[in-house]
């Protein structure tokens, strides 16, 4: 099956401001912070059949990346994630019982605002063509497709 997948390109100056507080990602997190992620990448990741479906299982696999990623926590429960390497976001996740309430918006704009403290670099991301939701958020706050690349 081919999997399609947009690289996207914040150019902008200006970026709305986030409402919300995110916090270092903690190993205490982990086992909450993989069940979430892997519930959010499961249907895509089956129907574009990439296996593992259920992907993270180790917390080795983001030992090294845990410094990049940041949490929306509402009394020690993961609302949600968003990680920021560079000048680039990924894993932008929420928690499936927050869902549709605005939270992935907050996310994406904390990452945004996160990595323009740092950079004045275009903000970059990726997105599936599969995951549409994601795709209209992503273009609903300015990014703009800027290259499609078949992954398979």
């Amino acid at each position: 099956m081919e999997i399609i997948a947009y690289e996207m390109k914040y150019v902008k100056d200006d970026i709305e401001k986030d409402i919300i507080p995110c916090i270092p990602f903690e190993q205490k997190y982990f086992q909450q912070y993989m069940k979430i992620y892997n519930a959010c990448f499961y249907e895509m990741r089956k129907s574009l059949d990439i296996e593992p479906y259920n992907f993270l299982s180790d917390y080795k696999q983001i030992s090294e990346k845990s410094k990049d990623i940041f949490l929306l926590v509402s009394r020690e429960e993961i609302i949600g994630s968003v990680a920021c390497y560079g000048s680039e976001i990924d894993d932008l996740i929420v928690n499936k019982k927050f869902q549709n309430k605005g939270y992935g918006k907050q996310l994406l704009l904390w990452g945004m605002n996160h990595i323009r403290q740092m950079s004045n670099e275009p903000i970059l991301l990726h997105v599936a063509k599969w995951n549409e939701k994601a795709l209209r958020l992503y273009e609903k706050v300015g990014f703009e497709i800027v290259n499609t690349e078949r992954v398979r």
